[in-house]
């Protein structure tokens, strides 16, 4: 019987797309979760906190591959040490890994972190893959919710973005899981770029909504990063195949004008 692939995160935005893929492909999965869950649809799911060490050996007994979604906004290197201890010890063969575009290059904690996580698989002497992604629609969609409830909407000036769909980056993980390792593989970012005040008025088109966006300046080492462009993976990359206005027809009903 084929081991079962065991997936921390599983249960997260991008778990919950990632792991059908699996059980399409024939895989049993394990679900690291910090809830008690009963097994259904070919998933079993073991109890554990990865950032405590709680129940990480249970989870990774028995398995040669494991998959790591898991995040927060602290505790990610914690938890990739963890992680990686209990693997090592269990002789898992292929240690998966999701990463943040420009994680080595944002003076940001939590892109800190996730380069010190990064960093630890590595180094773990398990054989590995990283993908760095870049942000997705649902979390540019979350952001810009919250701005518009301000009666003026703010918009980083001169900063651009790549976001990706959740879907494209799940596809994409799913044949990395079921390959070799392979180390640092290309970056995987949305087929275009946009600046914050083309977001915020797709966003406002699609909803029907009405602001004045009001382009603010961050300041300090961030804002030279993100205006110079830091967080952007332009060459080299790959391109998911779903836009920013694809993801907003979805969500609204309405597609936003495209660009040329």
């Amino acid at each position: 019987m084929t081991s079962p692939i065991l997936v921390t995160g599983g249960t997260g935005a991008l778990g919950r797309l990632f792991v059908p893929l699996l059980r399409d492909a024939g895989r049993p999965v394990r679900v690291l979760t910090r809830g008690a869950r009963e097994p259904q649809d070919g998933v079993e799911f073991v109890t554990g906190d990865l950032v405590k060490d709680e129940g990480v050996d249970r989870a990774v007994e028995g398995v040669e591959v494991v998959v790591h979604l898991a995040g927060g906004r602290k505790g990610d290197d914690d938890a990739a040490r963890n992680l990686v201890r209990a693997a090592k010890a269990a002789g898992v063969r292929h240690l998966v890994y999701i990463s943040v575009t420009a994680a080595d290059a944002l003076p940001l904690g939590y892109f800190r972190q996730k380069y010190a996580a990064e960093r630890i698989v590595a180094e773990s002497g398990v054989p590995w893959t990283t993908l760095r992604a870049a942000q997705f629609h649902s979390f540019m969609l979350n952001a810009l919710r919250g701005m518009a409830k301000s009666p003026v909407m703010p918009a980083l000036r001169g900063a651009r973005w790549q976001p990706v769909d959740a879907r494209d980056v799940a596809e994409r993980l799913a044949e990395l899981a079921l390959g070799e390792p392979a180390g640092m593989v290309a970056d995987l970012v949305g087929p275009r770029v946009y600046d914050m005040t083309a977001l915020a008025r797709d966003y406002l088109r699609a909803t029907g909504k009405r602001r004045p966006i009001l382009p603010v300046r961050l300041p300090g080492k961030a804002g030279r990063a993100y205006r110079a462009g830091d967080n952007l993976s332009l060459d080299g990359a790959d391109f998911g195949g779903r836009t920013w206005e694809d993801f907003l027809a979805e969500e609204f009903g309405a597609r936003p004008a495209r660009r040329a």
